[in-house]
């Protein structure tokens, strides 16, 4: 069995969708049901419904909130990372916790590299990077990494939603940025891959969870205005100086796939082909 921790937001609820497709038997908990940041709750939940495999997919995402509020951010990032690998470690289950490209500078004009050592310029990100060391200190010889970026769904709040909204419901101009590269990758596709891996039983380690090939964000909005079939010049280029976040984002966070040819699996597709695949999917609030 299967226990999904964070199994409300994007992932957790793909991951879902996946194991229910292919008859896998699994336990779906959020913040609500399984509090990562409390390490006996987290324990005797673990000790208590004894799952094979577990996937931590909860993660605090506000990215600018965690300039404001890094504690909170380490407590479940970090902290509840620890207490899901050694609870995992006590009752012997294969660990998958989900991390970031966020964990590197995106100062880089190559591939990140599965090896290749943190170097966060934001406090989501050290927390990440503080959540994956704990991991591999804590329980390496079960744990697997699996690094993502850009991740959007029919659930929840995401770049894809929003594009499609804005697409739908007005003429007007949308101003996006063209000087941040990244690889969209769709939810679906990534839990599909964690499956995969799992089932194979693929060498534990850090693994990059992105789907193939390399945009802007511009780009990646054009392509969705494309696919609605809505004027395509309506999308309008800006640099990233033009909005005022408060935390830094990476300008490129292209991430290698290099650790998928140790295993029996294909990287994931290409990254339009899985926004065709998800966009009909999509419902926007």
């Amino acid at each position: 069995m299967w226990l999904i921790a964070g199994g409300a937001g994007q992932l957790g609820i793909a991951l879902g969708r996946v194991l229910e497709e292919q008859s896998i038997p699994y336990i779906s908990m959020g913040s609500a049901e399984l509090d990562i940041r409390n390490s006996n709750q987290t324990s005797q939940i673990l000790q208590s419904l004894k799952p094979s495999i577990v996937v931590n997919a909860a993660a605090w995402t506000d990215v600018d909130g965690a300039e404001k509020n890094e504690n909170d951010a380490y407590a479940v990032n970090a902290t509840g990372a620890a207490n899901l690998a050694d609870a995992s470690r006590e009752i012997g289950a294969k660990f998958v916790h989900i991390s970031t490209d966020y964990v590197f500078s995106g100062e880089a004009s190559e591939p990140w590299k599965e090896e290749d050592s943190h170097s966060p310029v934001s406090a989501y990100g050290r927390t990440k990077a503080a959540g994956e060391t704990f991991v591999l200190d804590i329980y390496p010889e079960n744990s697997y990494i699996v690094r993502t970026a850009w991740l959007y769904s029919p659930w929840g709040k995401n770049f894809v939603k929003t594009m499609k909204k804005l697409a739908l419901s007005n003429n007007q101009e949308v101003r996006v940025v063209n000087d941040q590269i990244g690889q969209p990758t769709s939810a679906i596709s990534l839990a599909e891959q964690i499956v995969k891996l799992i089932i194979s039983d693929a060498p534990v380690g850090i693994y990059h969870g992105t789907n193939a090939g390399q945009t802007n964000w511009f780009e990646f909005a054009q392509e969705i205005f494309l696919a609605l079939k809505v004027d395509v010049s309506r999308v309008k280029p800006v640099a990233s100086s033009e909005y005022m976040q408060i935390a830094k984002r990476p300008s490129f966070s292209v991430l290698s796939h290099d650790r998928w040819s140790n295993t029996s699996i294909a990287p994931m597709p290409e990254w339009k082909v899985a926004l065709t695949r998800t966009l009909s999917d999509l419902e926007v609030d």
